[in-house]
C-alpha cells in the first residue's frame, strides 16, 4: 500500500481482507509511507505491518532525505505528484522486492502496479495488481504505465465485473488474468438501523464525483414535502464551502448538517433509515455495501460501475438515472412515504451486503491464486562452494569435522537456579478495548474486550477532565468466561457534572490504571431520546476522541431551554425551543442576550411566543443588536420573575455543535453555537 495510516476506501477493504486470509496464512502489509504512530483503521493482530519511509512529522527518520526531492524513474509524474511516489520510494520499494520471502504480492495502486511490474520480474513470488478506480478515469499517462505493467503480472483485479470487461477489451492477447474481485467490508457490529428514524445519510468525500450539489437540489423537494426529515452528510474535501453555501442559498440549514470526516462510519449509517449515493461514477461503492451491511436500504444513481452490480433494483435499494435531480428526489420520497418498503427494503438490504464479507473476498484471493498454480517453487540454491574443492582436501575437511564432534568434551556445572520471589506475581498490563451502546433508558452500556484485560476484581471508572477524582461503577466479568466485560451507567443513577468524561479501567490487585480505547460508541438512540422527566437536566454522548479514546459528554443543568430550529432571515432571527427541568413557561417570558465582555454593550430582550406549556418561540430582530461590533449569550426567561436560563443546542447524537450546526451571517448577524453548544448572536 502507498500509506497505510489513513481511512480511505482502498485502506479499509484491504485491512478487513488481509484480517481475514491471516486466519490461514501468514500476511503483511507493506506501507510505502509511514506517516502516523499507528494505523488509524482496526487491523487484525496477525497482520504485520512493515513501513519503508518514515515521514512522521514528529520522528521521522527519512523527512530530510534529498532522494524525497528527486522525481521518480518509474513512475509518471501525474502519478508520483498525488501519491508522493519519488527517487527514495523506487530505491526502497526494488530492495524490499528484491529480499521479500513473500508467496504472493499484491500491489492496490497504479505506482504500486508499476513498481512491482519492474522490480518483480524473474521473482518467484505471484505478481498480482488492483484495480480500485475505473480503466478509463485515470490521466492518460497514467493509463498508459498501467497498460504497459499489466501484461508482466500474473493477474490483475478490478472491483467491478463491468470494469474487468473493459480491461479484457482494452487489453486482448496479453496472458494476465484479469478478473473481478469486489472489496470486502465486515458484517456490521452495530445495533440495526431503526427503519422509523427520519434522517437520511449519505458519506464520502467531498469532491466534484460525488455529485452532492445534485442531492442538495433534490432534497429541497423532500424537506418541502416533508420538514421533519433531515439529511446528514459526512465527510471532507474541496467541494465543502460551495456545498455550505448552496445549503444556506437554498434555506436548508437547519435540515441539512455537514457532519465532517466519521471513523468508523459504520455507527453513523446505523443512525440513518435511508441513504442517498448521488456520484457520476463509482469504481465500486464500498460506502453502499456499508450502509447495507446496516440495515439502510440505498437510493444510489445507476452510475458506472459499481452500484448496479450491489444493488437489486426494487428489492434491497433503488437505483436512478445519473444526474437527474428529480429522479433523486422521488427515489428518496419512494422509502420516505412507504414505512413498510424501507423496513422490508433494509431487511433485505442487510442479507445482500454479507456477500462481501472478507471471508469470501479471502476466498475468492485463493481461488485465484490456486488456478494461477500457486506460487512458483524456489530457485535451486547455488553450490556450496566447498563441494568444488579437490576429492582429497573434502575428506580431509570432513575427517576434521568428525574428530572435532566426537572429542570428550569438559564436565560443566549446571546452571544455577533463578531465585524469585514467591509472592510476586507478574500480571499482563491492561489494554482496555470497548465498545458501548445508549440504550432505550438513555443509560450507556460498556462492553470490555476480554483481549486487553487481565485480573479477577476489575472496575470502571468515570473520571471529569482536569478533575481528577474518578467515579467507580462495577465492571462485570462474562458469564460464560468468554464474553466481554461489561458496565452500565446508569443515567438516572450516576451523576456526572457537566464536562468531558474519561473512562479507565482499574484492577484492583495491583491498582493498574488504564484509560479505555474507543472500538465502537454507538448513539443512535439519542435520536429519539427524551431528557429524564423533572429536574435537573441531564444529557450523555458517548463518543470517540481525536486520540481514539471512549469518553462522555456531559451536561447537568437545573434547567434548559433546547433550541430546536434557528432560522435566519434578512432582518431578523427566530428560535423554536423546550424547556427542559423547570418550571412552565407563563405569561411574561422573555429572551435575554447577554453583552460579552465589560463594557461591550447592553442587554436585549425580546418577548418570547408560549406555544405550549414547555414550547416557545422568539424573533430578535436584528436592529435590537447594538451597539457593534458585539456579541450576546442568550438565555430564556420563564416568567417574569424567573431567573434566566441558558439557551442551547445539547439534545441528540452530536458532541460539538458550533462544527456542524452552522448558520450564514446576514446582515452582519450570526446566531452560532458555543464550544459548549449553547446559543450566541454575533454582530459585525
Amino acid at each position: 500500500m502507498q500509506n497505510a495510516y489513513g481511512i480511505g476506501g482502498t485502506i479499509r477493504s484491504t485491512f478487513n481482507v488481509a484480517g481475514a486470509l491471516a486466519a490461514r496464512h501468514e500476511v503483511e502489509i507493506v506501507s510505502v509511507i509511514r506517516s502516523g504512530e499507528k494505523p488509524r483503521l482496526a487491523l487484525h493482530p496477525r497482520v504485520r505491518v512493515v513501513n519503508l519511509i518514515d515521514q512522521r512529522t514528529d520522528k521521522g527518520l527519512d523527512v530530510d532525505d534529498p532522494l524525497l526531492r528527486q522525481d521518480s524513474e518509474y513512475v509518471p509524474p501525474a502519478e508520483a505528484k498525488g501519491a508522493h511516489f519519488s527517487a527514495l520510494t523506487d530505491r526502497r520499494v526494488a530492495a524490499h522486492l528484491a529480499a521479500t520471502d513473500a508467496d504472493v504480492v499484491i500491489a492496490t495502486r497504479p505506482g504500486l502496479v508499476m513498481y512491482l511490474a519492474e522490480f518483480g520480474r524473474d521473482r518467484r513470488y505471484l505478481r498480482i495488481g488492483q484495480e480500485h478506480r475505473i480503466y478509463g478515469t485515470h490521466e492518460p499517462a497514467i493509463r498508459a504505465y498501467q497498460d504497459a505493467s499489466i501484461p508482466h503480472l500474473d493477474a490483475h483485479t478490478t472491483v467491478s465485473e463491468a470494469d474487468a470487461v473493459t480491461h479484457r477489451e482494452a487489453l486482448p492477447g496479453i496472458t494476465t488474468k484479469i478478473v473481478c474481485i469486489p472489496n470486502g467490508c465486515p458484517p456490521s457490529e452495530v445495533e440495526p438501523a431503526d427503519p422509523a428514524t427520519k434522517l437520511v445519510v449519505a458519506a464520502g468525500r467531498l469532491i466534484p464525483v460525488k455529485r452532492y450539489d445534485l442531492l442538495i437540489g433534490a432534497w429541497a423537494q423532500v424537506a418541502a414535502a416533508h420538514p421533519d426529515w433531515r439529511l446528514r452528510l459526512y465527510g471532507r474535501g474541496p467541494e465543502h464551502a460551495k456545498l455550505r453555501a448552496r445549503i444556506d442559498k437554498l434555506g436548508l440549514t437547519e435540515s441539512i448538517t455537514l457532519m465532517g470526516a466519521h471513523s468508523p462510519i459504520e455507527t453513523e449509517w446505523a443512525k440513518g433509515s435511508i441513504a442517498a449515493v448521488t456520484s457520476r461514477e463509482e469504481s465500486f461503492g464500498m460506502t453502499i455495501v456499508e450502509a447495507m451491511g446496516c440495515g439502510v436500504p440505498v437510493v444510489a444513481t445507476d452510475c458506472p460501475h459499481g452500484p448496479g452490480e450491489i444493488i437489486s433494483d426494487g428489492k434491497d435499494g433503488l437505483l436512478v438515472p445519473v444526474g437527474d435531480t428529480d429522479a433523486i428526489a422521488k427515489g428518496l420520497l419512494t422509502l420516505i412515504e412507504d414505512d413498510d418498503l424501507r423496513r422490508t427494503m433494509g431487511e433485505a438490504a442487510r442479507l445482500s451486503a454479507r456477500r462481501y464479507a472478507p471471508e469470501r473476498i479471502a476466498d475468492a484471493y485463493l481461488a485465484l491464486i490456486d488456478d494461477l498454480g500457486g506460487p512458483r517453487p524456489a530457485a535451486a540454491p547455488a553450490p556450496d562452494p566447498a563441494l568444488r574443492l579437490p576429492l582429497k582436501r573434502r575428506l580431509r575437511r570432513l575427517a576434521g569435522r568428525l574428530h572435532r564432534a566426537l572429542r570428550p568434551r569438559p564436565a560443566t556445572s549446571p546452571p544455577p537456579a533463578k531465585k524469585v520471589l514467591k509472592d510476586v506475581v507478574v500480571r499482563k498490563p491492561l489494554r482496555p478495548v470497548a465498545s458501548c451502546r445508549v440504550d432505550a433508558a438513555g443509560d450507556i452500556r460498556v462492553s470490555v474486550d476480554p483481549a486487553g484485560v487481565s485480573g479477577n476484581k476489575l472496575s470502571l471508572t468515570v473520571t471529569r477532565r482536569k478533575e481528577g477524582k474518578p467515579l467507580t461503577v462495577p465492571l462485570d466479568p462474562p458469564a460464560d468466561g468468554t464474553g466481554p466485560w461489561t458496565a452500565v451507567l446508569r443515567r438516572s443513577q450516576l451523576r456526572l457534572a457537566e464536562g468531558r468524561w474519561d473512562l479507565h479501567v482499574v484492577r484492583a490487585e495491583d491498582k493498574a490504571r488504564r484509560r479505555v480505547v474507543a472500538h465502537l460508541p454507538e448513539g443512535r438512540r439519542l435520536l429519539a431520546l427524551d431528557p429524564l422527566p423533572g429536574s435537573p437536566f441531564t444529557w450523555w454522548i458517548p463518543y470517540s476522541t481525536v486520540d481514539g479514546y471512549l469518553a462522555v459528554r456531559a451536561w447537568h443543568r437545573e434547567a434548559h431551554a433546547e433550541a430546536r430550529a434557528v432560522r435566519v432571515r434578512d432582518d431578523a432571527f427566530t428560535v423554536e425551543g423546550t424547556l427542559h427541568g423547570a418550571a412552565e413557561l407563563a405569561p411574561g417570558a422573555s429572551v435575554l442576550g447577554r453583552p460579552r465582555g465589560e463594557g461591550a454593550g447592553t442587554e436585549v430582550t425580546a418577548d418570547v411566543e408560549v406555544l405550549a406549556p414547555t414550547e416557545f418561540r422568539f424573533t430578535l430582530p436584528h436592529e435590537h443588536l447594538t451597539p457593534r461590533p458585539a456579541t450576546w449569550d442568550l438565555f430564556l426567561r420563564p416568567s417574569a420573575s424567573a431567573d434566566p436560563i441558558r439557551i442551547g443546542r445539547l439534545t441528540g447524537d452530536i458532541v460539538d455543535r458550533n462544527k456542524t450546526d452552522v448558520y450564514p451571517t446576514v446582515s452582519g448577524v450570526r446566531p452560532y453555537f458555543t464550544v459548549t453548544s449553547d446559543l450566541a448572536v454575533t454582530a459585525e
